[in-house]
């Protein structure tokens, strides 16, 4: 069982239009809603791998309501901790040429007691557990050392963790030694306080993180791949060139299939290379789909590592 964690789910309201233009006029194409947050996508991709798998999410409200019917259809396992206030609602808009523009709200604040009720459902799932992901933002007003807490629970069962998270959420997390962490170009250059531009910027950044805690890392930099590290092994895993519809989500897909290859046996570097395969393989698919396994099988094969 791989156990998913999301504070702060969302509707992911996505759209397709022919073009995006700078003051000129789209057309909507086809429009849908579905239940979105990182950990959520991670357990859709693991869960079409063939992976057991079991999301613990928050929600609350009408449109906690509405989230709720949309994650009944996602066909794997998943518990609820109520909250009083309504979930987020995330736009998604992307164009046939794969341009994409994302626009989040901040999501609901939790009050202490829905925090601690939250870490209870986590704790009592890890008994279970081979992995934890602990997946995106925490909602306004959590503490920041939330991840902290879980991090430190896993460890007392032997759960292997992943920590996919941002800004000083990641820079405390990272005390508690999480075995993975997988920040993207963006939020590894926030973290470090330094653009991160030539291989040479990102070698150096695996190792900074490193260094700061992580027992290994995953820095994703777009359709050039990853940087992986761990110990003192740094490599460089470049997928084949590809036409990307839509590569919203392909960091959670990136994160399942790693797990995934790890608790099949794969090695750290075997298992970064089917990361950056389904990465590269949901970025060819419209919309939050993700790729499967056949279709991330394809792709796995031409995916280099250097």
């Amino acid at each position: 069982m791989v156990v998913t964690v999301t504070v702060n789910p969302a509707i992911d309201s996505a759209i397709l239009a022919d073009r995006l233009a700078f003051e000129d006029r789209g057309y909507v194409l086809q429009r849908g809603e579905s239940a979105g947050g990182r950990g959520l996508n991670a357990s859709s991709v693991l869960h079409a791998f063939g992976m057991p798998t079991r999301a613990i999410v928050v929600s609350g409200g009408e449109s906690g309501k509405r989230f709720e019917e949309c994650l009944a259809r996602q066909g794997f396992a998943y518990d609820v901790v109520p909250i009083a206030q309504n979930l987020r609602t995330n736009l998604i808009i992307t164009d046939r040429q794969g341009l994409t523009i994302k626009l989040n709200e901040m999501g609901p604040s939790l009050t202490e007691q829905e925090l601690a009720q939250l870490e209870e459902t986590v704790r009592g799932r890890l008994a279970e557990a081979r992995w934890l992901l602990l997946c995106g933002s925490l909602p306004p007003g959590a503490p920041p050392q939330f991840y902290n807490r879980l991090i430190q629970a896993a460890r007392e069962h032997g759960v292997e963790t992943l920590l996919d998270t941002d800004g000083e959420v990641l820079q405390f997390g990272l005390e508690e030694q999480p075995t993975m962490v997988t920040p993207n170009q963006q939020e590894a250059a926030r973290l470090l306080n330094r653009a991160l531009i030539t291989r040479q910027h990102f070698r150096t950044a695996a190792q900074r993180i490193l260094g700061m805690g992580a027992q290994s890392v995953m820095i994703s930099v777009g359709s050039r791949g990853a940087i992986a590290g761990m110990g003192n092994q740094i490599v460089e895993i470049v997928p084949p060139r590809v036409e990307a519809v839509s590569p919203i989500g392909s960091g959670d897909a990136l994160n399942a299939a790693f797990v995934w290859a790890r608790v099949n046996g794969y090695d750290f570097v075997e298992a970064a290379r089917w990361g950056v395969a389904a990465g590269t393989a949901s970025a060819k698919l419209p919309g939050t789909r993700f790729a499967n396994l056949e279709q991330t099988k394809e792709i796995y094969v031409q995916v280099e590592v250097r």
